[in-house]
């Protein structure tokens, strides 16, 4: 069945803003208590942000190591002593009292000695079902994981420089990383992530939480798949970026964005029949059951800036993979669960892609009330049911951060007038979210900062801008059985609990 057909509803919440004691949100306790939470509130889906290995640096996920590995850093140590690989004892020398910034490095550190412990006892003790399930995922994953291990430990050797600063013999991919032992850790690391986001999708759909994912359209320069895939993206010689990904000037940067990631080399993906981005979709739907296309306008057309411009503003827009790639796709599956990410910038173009294919596109409610809000596509009564709704999504800003920081008077004006009454920098959340819930789009996300009303300090990220973001966690304690049901008598009064209607 496809449930974007039906009204529901869902949350969006990244893993790494979930409570837990080792200095991000992990995929144990927190996340399954999460789920509970969603069930309780008759929600449907459960949204992420990207899964995949991040830098050191930034964090983003969407500036990721690999396209294909997960976040390590998303391992729940309580799940390792679950499968006896760790012992209870050793979690508590490595607790952070809760916090409400993520604290990557901290958890980096910690991760990285559990891990170490837990492996050293894998190998010695008598884990045969683990074993013969590490080497049956090696042997099914070895597309991707052979190159990603062996990027891992090269990178390490290489104190964490990026692969087009390695040796020649590196770089270049004449020799490979001699410690195996170092390249076995880096995949079994990669068989726990998948063993245990199994283990959390299983538990989700043991209680009809259905697991929404995203996917970014580009991968850093400093990724797995550009050092082994050069010919898969438009590079020189020495590996460097002939062009760079971003795009023009918009509502969030009037010089654009500039993202330093490299464009693909779209004749040559059109060569081999898109089998990298087919096997990456593959990979994702392994995750997922549903899955948002980032930046989707790039599929159509993507803004090219040539390498060395200080800004995004002298790109040009080039044809993307458009319908040859979707055509491909429809083949393989019965129907293509994606939602089109259809923001910014938007052509006739990109909105015939996303039709011809038939895939759900997205409204946001913080973009309905500027000047053209009677005619906005974003407004609520120019909603159509094949749509999803959100009062803003991980680039804006929460709903009463947006309203006291980035909504002008004119703004708060044309809000107080369609919905009725004048809100407040308190309870605006609360206005919006009902927006949301009483749209004629068939789902409506809200971000856990709005469920909860949470102002701007919460805001998850702020494109192009200065950090920190990706920090923002929740509180043991914010997560009550008041919001719980809050959230369920909304789901209700606007007919967004499909159980009810099974029933």
């Amino acid at each position: 069945m496809d449930h974007r057909q039906e009204r529901n509803a869902g949350v969006l919440m990244h893993i790494t803003s979930l409570p837990s004691q080792f200095g991000v949100g992990d995929l144990g306790y927190g996340a399954r208590e999460f789920a509970r939470f969603l069930h309780r509130s008759k929600q449907r889906y459960w949204q992420v942000l990207p899964l995949n290995p991040t830098d050191n640096s930034s964090f983003s996920p969407y500036s990721a190591l690999s396209a294909f590995a997960g976040n390590t850093l998303l391992i729940s140590p309580d799940c390792l002593v679950e499968d006896g690989l760790l012992e209870a004892g050793d979690l508590k020398a490595h607790a952070l009292p809760q916090n409400r910034k993520a604290d990557f490095k901290a958890a980096r550190l910690i991760k990285g000695k559990l891990l170490a412990r837990a492996y050293d006892k894998f190998i010695e003790g008598d884990f045969a079902h683990l074993k013969a399930a590490f080497e049956a995922f090696c042997k099914a994953q070895s597309y991707w994981l052979d190159d990603y291990a062996a990027f891992a430990v090269i990178q390490a050797g290489c104190k964490g420089k990026p692969w087009y600063e390695w040796p020649e013999k590196f770089k270049s991919r004449s020799e490979g990383p001699a410690d195996e032992e170092a390249v076995r850790r880096e995949k079994w690391a990669q068989f726990i992530f998948d063993r245990q986001w199994q283990g959390l999708k299983g538990y989700c759909h043991s209680l009809n939480v259905l697991l929404f994912g995203d996917l970014p359209f580009y991968v850093s320069h400093n990724s797995a798949d550009v050092w082994a895939g050069r010919a898969l993206f438009k590079l020189g010689p020495g590996g460097e970026m002939l062009a760079v990904a971003g795009v023009p000037p918009d509502y969030f940067n009037d010089k654009g964005q500039l993202w330093g990631m490299p464009i693909f080399d779209w004749k040559h993906q059109h060569e081999t029949r898109y089998d990298w981005w087919l096997q990456r979709i593959r990979r994702n739907m392994e995750w997922f059951d549903l899955l948002r296309l980032d930046h989707f306008r790039a599929f159509a057309e993507y803004w090219e800036v040539p390498a060395g411009e200080a800004t995004a503003e002298h790109g040009e827009w080039m044809a993307g993979p458009g319908e040859d790639l979707f055509h491909l796709l429809q083949k393989e599956m019965k129907e293509l669960p994606f939602v089109a990410e259809d923001l910014g910038e938007i052509d006739d173009k990109v909105y015939a892609l996303r039709d011809r294919f038939r895939l759900p596109g997205m409204k946001v409610l913080q973009f309905a009330f500027g000047e053209d809000m009677p005619v906005s596509p974003h407004i609520p009564h120019q909603h159509a049911p094949h749509f999803f709704v959100y009062t803003g999504t991980h680039d804006n800003n929460t709903t009463r951060g947006w309203f006291f920081q980035d909504a002008d008077r004119n703004d708060r004006r044309r809000l107080t007038i369609y919905a009725g009454r004048k809100p407040s920098d308190k309870d605006v959340h609360q206005v919006l979210n009902r927006m949301a819930y009483a749209s004629v789009a068939n789902t409506a996300i809200l971000p856990m900062q709005d469920i909860l009303g949470l102002d701007g300090d919460a805001r998850m990220n702020k494109p192009a801008g200065d950090g920190p973001n990706w920090r923002w966690r929740m509180l043991t304690e914010q997560l009550t059985e008041t919001v719980a049901h809050s959230l369920k008598e909304l789901t209700a009064v606007y007919d967004r609990d499909p159980f009810d209607r099974a029933q």
